[in-house]
């Protein structure tokens, strides 16, 4: 049997997704956790499979993870969601047997930005310039052979008292995309940059520029969608909002 498991976590509290050798991480913890429980006896054998895997200091709200296993869905989901420090393990699914958590639907990135006294229609005309499909290769870091073409297919925008909170909603991203984008629409915000220098280094990608990369930790993957819904835990939305706010009133200063 396969399953689905949707979970939040604390990224500033990690050394980041991935899995590494003596080092703190989220995948790791996770792995560790479905190992000490029986679950399953390794992550090869049980073909363990992140949906995203976020840089170090980014949080979420709602990734994903597969894995096959002879335990019960009511067991694990009992089992897991108060087991690990600094991670949300709350709902799941049965899934096909070739599921593969990475082809979602839709993933939406949420950005709080301190609000500096940016002009919100200014903010809103240049975040406005990166929907659609577009050739992020100056906003982003384009691994060698992966195409730079992505489609964002929308971008929301909500003054939150002293945030202005940017929700990115798109299939998939490439490396740094939303860090890379925010900084150059605070860049517009703050006077720096103008509408028509974004506009630019989209339409000519081989012209190189750099308009700079937003700190990690402000930025959160709110979710993955799939065609299926997950089953939740009793008060899950109310968990996950005192999980956000706890992630975003840690924020000092400094990081922003």
């Amino acid at each position: 049997m396969r399953i689905a498991l949707k979970f939040a976590y604390d990224g500033q509290k990690f050394d980041g997704y991935a899995r590494q050798p003596n080092r703190k991480t989220v995948e790791g913890e996770l792995l560790n956790a479905l190992i000490t429980q029986g679950f399953i006896d390794g992550a090869k054998t049980s073909c363990f499979r992140s949906a995203s895997r976020t840089d170090k200091g980014v949080s979420a709200l709602g990734n994903v993870i597969a894995v096959n296993t002879d335990t019960s869905k009511e067991r694990v989901i009992q089992e897991l969601k108060e087991k690990i420090p600094h991670i949300f393990v709350y709902g799941i699914q049965n899934v096909d047997s070739d599921f593969y958590p990475r082809y979602a639907k839709l993933r939406i990135y949420r950005y709080y930005l301190e609000n500096k006294g940016f002009v919100v229609d200014d903010v809103l005309s240049a975040a406005a310039i990166f929907t659609g499909e577009h050739n992020f290769k100056n906003f982003a870091r384009v691994e060698e052979g992966k195409n730079p073409k992505r489609t964002i297919d929308a971008i929301v925008v909500s003054d939150e008292n002293k945030f202005l909170v940017f929700d990115f909603y798109a299939q998939n991203y490439l490396w740094n995309q939303i860090r890379r984008l925010i900084s150059s629409i605070e860049k517009v915000g703050l006077k720096k940059l103008t509408n028509k220098h974004l506009s630019d280094a989209l339409n000519d990608p081989e012209k190189k520029v750099d308009f700079g990369l937003s700190p990690a930790e402000p930025l959160i993957l709110k979710d993955i969608v799939y065609d299926f819904g997950f089953e939740y835990n009793k008060n899950t939305e109310q968990r996950l909002c005192d999980f956000e706010r706890a992630i975003i009133s840690s924020l000092s200063s400094e990081k922003l």
